[in-house]
């Protein structure tokens, strides 16, 4: 048995956090990384992913989660220098969120950004690995681990945020990674399922109920960050226009067949009658 599948139990909210969230494992995301090895998605998701059901009011993928109140917070997702033109790892057009964040930031009572942070030598480098190559996929204790060209090294240019974000508002940072033996993907949890950033405690003590989920890179570190928010029990969308993806043999359809399965709610900017 795999650290996923011993989280295979029932999480349910706070009487902070929202509604009740039926069971949902980590599978979807261990297929999602699957999938960058060239094996099927759609085999490897169990059947109580595609049943699942959104907590909060409206189908997943749908835009029924409009009305910002003190209870929403957006959090900003790895908008860094590695991740946008020029930089070590960089998203196909990771800059173009920028503007859009920025029109977003302002709207919201609670603003949390994070931060890739990472030890040199960190064990998700394919440096690390002698004959490995960026982008293969090796197995560590907690999992299917992607190799990644080095990126976001801590203290350097390459993990500050990008210049033009603005981050004035956001009364939180997550630094995250930056233990040398365990990848960390989503601003929650790290790629062990076990160790946590404080993020859930931190919105559940501020009365958040829902979450939206904007930033770098959709397949990856937003979508993992997405599928924990519903996991903590928080109503959840990602804004698509707002972030870019990787797209790894097909991983950002992946990934956003994962989120919707979760409840995760797919929507625009527009959505939130702001634009």
């Amino acid at each position: 048995m795999d650290s996923d599948e011993l989280t295979n139990d029932i999480h349910t909210a706070d009487p902070g956090a929202g509604a009740c969230v039926k069971p949902f494992t980590r599978a979807s995301r261990r297929a999602l990384l699957r999938a960058l090895a060239g094996w099927s998605v759609l085999a490897t998701l169990p059947p109580g992913v595609l049943s699942l059901r959104a907590a909060a009011s409206g189908a997943p993928g749908t835009s029924g989660v409009a009305g910002l109140n003190a209870h929403s917070a957006l959090i900003i997702v790895d908008v860094q220098n590695c991740f946008v033109s020029g930089g070590s790892l960089a998203v196909p057009h990771g800059e173009d969120v920028v503007p859009v964040i920025n029109r977003l930031a302002g709207l919201f009572a609670t603003v949390v950004a994070t931060q890739d942070w990472h030890t040199p030598g960190h064990v998700s480098f394919a440096s690390s690995h002698p004959g490995k190559k960026p982008f293969e996929t090796i197995d560590l204790a907690y999992g299917t681990q992607v190799l990644w060209p080095d990126h976001c090294v801590m203290g350097t240019d390459d993990a500050q945020f990008v210049h033009g974000l603005d981050t004035i508002k956001a009364q939180l940072v997550i630094r995250k990674g930056f233990h040398q033996g365990v990848d960390s993907y989503s601003a929650f949890d790290e790629a062990d399922h076990r160790t946590t950033t404080g993020l859930a405690g931190y919105l559940k003590e501020r009365h958040v109920r829902r979450v939206f989920v904007c930033g770098l890179a959709t397949d990856f570190c937003v979508a993992w960050t997405a599928l924990d928010a519903r996991m903590a029990g928080f109503d959840t969308a990602v804004i698509e226009d707002a972030c870019r993806g990787i797209d790894l043999n097909g991983s950002l359809a992946a990934s956003w067949r994962s989120m919707t399965a979760a409840g995760v709610h797919r929507i625009r900017s527009a959505d939130l009658g702001i634009f």
